[in-house]
């Protein structure tokens, strides 16, 4: 595999494949599948050099490849009628690891009621069903998916029973037939007029029902998974000339788009903010996907996190928020850990000076409870852990030595005052050398996860241009 993962023009990693995806060492073998399921053959093509490839372009080869892999790799049997939406099966593979990976960081605590088994809730399920299917098959997660079209509803249903070695843990629940509480109503009402959140602009107040109403009041989940509606018209949705995944108006389209929809979601978050650990959604445009980040942010969400989905041409971002106060109040992550780190911001706007990302940074560290001090004179931030979190860091978190008695006993021997320094340094114009340097050498494992979580976040709101 020789060169390693592929990096951005400016050193950065860029995004790709899941490592625990199926599909991560090897792509689909179409000419192996064609040879196991006739069905599948003639939608096979054959190259001169012997390279099997399939028509994306044709409805019905995709969703035939979609049936055949959901059925060799999963056990799972499978359809859905013409016209239905029809799902890459890597890709919304990538999405499952991905909330997988979001439970498994601890980062935030399961809810009280939650039972041992995870529980997740599938925002407009569809008649594909993909998202519980595979969180089922895949690794033993309950679901109840929602949607509002008698088709989606009846396919939906039609697919997790014929599959019963699922059946037990998959609910389908109509969203038209849960009608908003008055209780429910008042709350999201308050929170706008609030102003908590703004609705996105020039849509109704009138909306279909998403998480208030369809999400019962006893009950708890350990996330919500949505594909929402991308576009604003049916015209825009079938720009894309190089795909057929089909998809009818209700799945494809809604006024004002996936900004919208996702408004709408983040909004309902705000009245359900203790009955879900994460609140998640798929997004289509980065631009959005910075909107959006911010929306959660004023709604009051303790941990906002965002990943890249790699599905061949097509870009697609995953953001995920929480209400939950954060296990620990220091960011977590495997990243290894150094002294010194740095990395470089290329390309930047005129709005993206070196003081406008020393602000940044500021906000940065500030949203994740930690003490700072700013510098402008040297385009420095310092930041400083309290007592409870190093103690949190060493006892519990990315500094823990290995046994309690060894983190007791460096818990010990730490200095007090300023943990690290973060610099900004103008290399030339557009672009700025991001500097950390620990000072607390006990904070290792903190500092280096602190400035990973940082970089990641500089980028999303200094290089925001659409890919």
């Amino acid at each position: 595999m020789g060169g390693g993962r592929k990096r951005r023009r400016d050193g950065s990693e860029a995004p790709s494949i899941h490592p625990r995806n199926r599909y991560a060492a090897a792509a689909p073998d179409f000419a192996a599948l064609a040879e196991l399921y006739p069905s599948f053959r003639p939608f096979v093509s054959v190259s001169e050099r012997g390279r099997a490839s399939v028509d994306f372009t044709d409805f019905s080869a995709t969703r035939e490849l979609t049936r055949v892999l959901l059925l060799h790799d999963h056990g799972v049997n499978w359809w859905i009628p013409d016209g239905q939406l029809c799902p890459t099966v890597p890709n919304r593979s990538n999405y499952i690891h991905w909330i997988e990976d979001l439970l498994s960081s601890n980062l935030i605590p399961p809810v009280s009621s939650s039972s041992g088994r995870v529980r997740g809730f599938d925002i407009g399920t569809g008649a594909n069903c993909i998202y519980p299917l595979l969180g089922a098959s895949l690794l033993g997660w309950s679901f109840v998916g929602s949607d509002v079209t008698d088709v989606a509803l009846e396919w939906a249903k039609k697919n997790v029973e014929n599959n019963p070695q699922l059946a037990e843990l998959i609910e389908i629940r109509n969203a038209n037939a849960a009608s908003l509480s008055a209780e429910s109503e008042a709350i999201v009402r308050e929170s706008i007029r609030e102003n908590v959140l703004e609705p996105a602009e020039d849509v109704a107040m009138q909306k279909p029902p998403v998480l208030v109403g369809v999400v019962k009041e006893s009950e708890s989940f350990d996330f919500c998974v949505c594909n929402p509606p991308f576009f604003e018209s049916i015209e825009e949705a079938g720009l894309n000339p190089k795909t057929s995944c089909g998809g009818t108006a209700e799945e494809m389209v809604c006024p004002g788009g996936e900004l919208a929809f996702v408004t709408q979601i983040i909004e309902d978050s705000v009245s359900l903010k203790n009955s879900f650990r994460w609140f998640t959604s798929m997004v289509g445009r980065k631009a959005n996907l910075k909107l959006l980040m911010s929306k959660a942010r004023k709604a009051g969400a303790s941990v906002v996190k965002t990943t890249d989905f790699v599905q061949g041409q097509t870009a697609r971002w995953g953001l995920a928020w929480s209400f939950i106060a954060p296990r620990n109040k220091v960011l977590r992550s495997s990243t290894p850990a150094k002294n010194h780190h740095s990395f470089m911001l290329q390309g930047l706007r005129r709005e993206h000076g070196a003081f406008q990302v020393l602000k940044s940074i500021e906000a940065f560290f500030l949203a994740s409870k930690l003490s700072c001090k700013i510098d402008t004179l040297s385009f420095s931030v310092d930041v400083t852990l309290s007592d409870d979190q190093t103690e949190a860091a060493i006892l519990h978190g990315d500094d823990y030595a290995g046994s309690l008695e060894e983190s007791s006993a460096k818990l010990k021997s730490v200095s007090k005052g300023v943990s690290f320094r973060i610099t900004v340094f103008e290399q030339i114009p557009g672009t700025l050398l991001i500097k950390g340097s620990l000072l607390n050498k006990a904070l290792s494992g903190t500092f280096s996860s602190s400035f990973s979580e940082l970089e990641d976040t500089l980028r999303m709101e200094c290089l925001s241009k659409t890919r």
